[in-house]
């Protein structure tokens, strides 16, 4: 039978270290309910079982409908929204399952999973279906009202996203506020000890759900994020929004962009006024960042499973064109950004689940300031990075995919055509690429991975130490260009040579992470190779890129921009 989750998927899994985490999230091993956990061999147990049933769901069941989900698409009719019948039946089989509560606490029948393995199921259930993830995933909404909302508003909606009976959105963004948040305009009106949502809001994906986190300006006359707060919006409640419209896109066709008009629609308040943005979306669209990191991570496999089962099939000049320098090269190199970041976002998601501890720590009284302060700053570095990272290369993956298909990748009966599509939009939704980079560059200046590059140096390697040797000197060569750019105290330059320091960090840090699996795994030895001496060739160039732009502009960027401006 055919399964997801793989040996590739649980080497990677197993490199890391769960143990603490998995020990918080179990109160010390110490709940006597029925379905408490005991022990980690216990926890790794039902893991590995939780993740064989969901790898074998998504294989089997989920991803030979894929095609006719895209074909399909959703519908509209008079306000009306319907997914395709396909997609009703992948959420009832998944919640059939018991994975629709992941990371939700078990006394609400979620599976109190650490992030790292829902992170995984994710990756699987995007693979199958990438429109399926922006209905699967929203889940993330739930973990947000388990953290911030009253227990009033927990036990009413809790329950129902796991057990699968209804779906959610966050609805952000406007016609006029897109990443700039801060420009939110829909109103939450307060009247009679009630609240009142009235505006519009855009480009909301499952904006049809029943349950909605709605970002509105609760502060008259209060501009910025100060002014808005964060509210819970239950359609099974109130009838007071309508959907104006569904988006007819490029790609993603089975989970509906909607336009939501609310008119004076009930909602309630979740935690406090005031803290909408500066608090709850940040943690809201942190986790949609890993959310969609896994999504385009499991596109990538997809694509690179395709890519090279038509290689091998397809036969030119006598023999199957994987034999060919040209296409074997392409797929070496899919394979090695794909692995590369794959170990990337399991370890975002690693960082995740300390930060959650140390913060539910610090909660309970304990004296844990330095430890949150250290897993927040890395964590929140990350998850951009991550995001960065992956969604970029799974574009150019899907791009090579359809490349190596040559004139059929260009047509709807191969998978690669889908796989291309549903790819562009991860490099743009819950933030752009671009903005990913503004989020990490400032974690880069402030040496957020000189503990990454210490551990590095002091690491006991035998079939990797040459490498290590010049992974260091990268390393080097690293900081003295972060050196150089933090003299010239220019926030144009800086900013101007920002993506250029971030993926200098994606690519080292991958490397770190992989070197120690290329020990440990002979059979991952000739690809990591394989990625370091790329990596090393586009290093080099980054490096010299940022030295060209300080030497002809001396610091000094602002004419370089207008030269482009015609």
């Amino acid at each position: 039978m055919a399964n997801y989750f793989n040996k590739n998927r649980k080497l990677y899994l197993e490199h890391l270290d769960l143990q603490e985490i998995v020990k918080h999230l179990e109160n010390n091993y110490q709940n006597d309910s029925t379905d408490a956990l005991h022990s980690f061999t216990e926890a790794t147990q039902l893991y590995n079982m939780i993740l064989e049933n969901g790898g074998q769901i998504c294989a089997e069941f989920i991803e030979p409908r894929a095609e006719a989900v895209d074909q399909k698409g959703c519908s509209f009719n008079d306000g009306i929204v319907e997914w395709v019948d396909e997609t009703k039946e992948n959420m009832k089989v998944l919640a059939k399952a018991g994975l629709m509560g992941g990371t939700l606490p078990r006394k609400y029948g979620g599976l109190n999973l650490p992030v790292t393995i829902n992170t995984i199921i994710v990756e699987m259930v995007s693979q199958a279906d990438a429109s399926l993830m922006n209905l699967f995933g929203l889940q993330d909404i739930a973990i947000t009202i388990s953290k911030f909302g009253s227990e009033e508003q927990k036990n009413r909606v809790l329950p129902k996203f796991c057990a699968g009976e209804i779906s959610g959105s966050m609805a952000l963004t406007e016609p006029d506020a897109g990443s700039d948040l801060q420009a939110v305009t829909l109103r939450a009106i307060e009247k009679d000890g009630k609240w009142y949502l009235d505006g519009v809001k855009r480009f909301i994906t499952n904006g049809c759900g029943e349950v909605s986190l709605v970002l509105a300006r609760s502060e008259e006359g209060l501009k910025g994020g100060r002014g808005l707060s964060m509210f819970l919006y239950e359609r099974y409640r109130d009838d007071n929004m309508i959907v104006r419209r569904i988006e007819d896109k490029h790609g993603i066709h089975g989970s509906p962009t909607c336009e939501l008009q609310f008119n004076m629609a009930e909602a309630e308040l979740v935690g406090k006024r005031k803290f909408g943005l500066i608090k709850y979306v940040m943690s809201l669209m942190n986790g949609a960042r890993l959310a969609v990191s896994a999504q385009a991570l499991g596109i990538a496999q997809a694509a690179f499973n395709e890519a090279v089962k038509y290689a091998n099939e397809r036969e030119q000049f006598g023999k199957a064109i994987v034999h060919f320098p040209a296409v074997y090269q392409m797929l070496i190199n899919m394979q090695a950004k794909l692995e590369s970041s794959r170990q990337l976002v399991y370890t975002t998601s690693y960082y995740v689940d300390i930060l959650e501890m140390y913060e539910e720590k610090a909660e309970l009284g304990e004296n844990v300031r330095q430890e949150l302060k250290k897993a927040k700053a890395k964590a929140d570095f990350l998850t951009p990075l991550s995001k960065f990272t992956i969604t970029e290369a799974a574009n150019q993956i899907a791009y090579d995919a359809v490349q190596i298909h040559a004139g059929c990748g260009y047509m709807k009966d191969f998978p690669v055509e889908r796989l291309s599509r549903d790819a562009r939009i991860t490099n743009i939704y819950e933030g752009t690429t671009q903005l990913q980079v503004v989020a990490a560059i400032g974690g880069i200046m402030t040496g957020i991975l000189d503990s990454d590059w210490e551990k590095l140096a002091t690491m006991d390697l035998y079939y990797m130490a040459s490498t290590q040797k010049e992974l260091l000197e990268l390393v080097s060569l690293f900081k003295k260009t972060i050196i150089l750019v933090a003299e010239f105290k220019n926030k144009e330059l800086n900013d101007y040579v920002a993506t250029y320091l971030v993926e200098l960090a994606s690519l080292l840090y991958r490397n770190y992470l992989m070197i120690e699996i290329a020990e440990k795994h002979e059979e991952k030895r000739e690809l990591f190779q394989f990625f370091f001496n790329d990596s090393k060739v586009r290093a080099e160039y980054l490096v010299n890129k940022i030295k060209t732009t300080i030497s002809v502009h001396g610091g000094k960027i602002a004419n370089l921009k207008k030269e482009f401006i015609v």
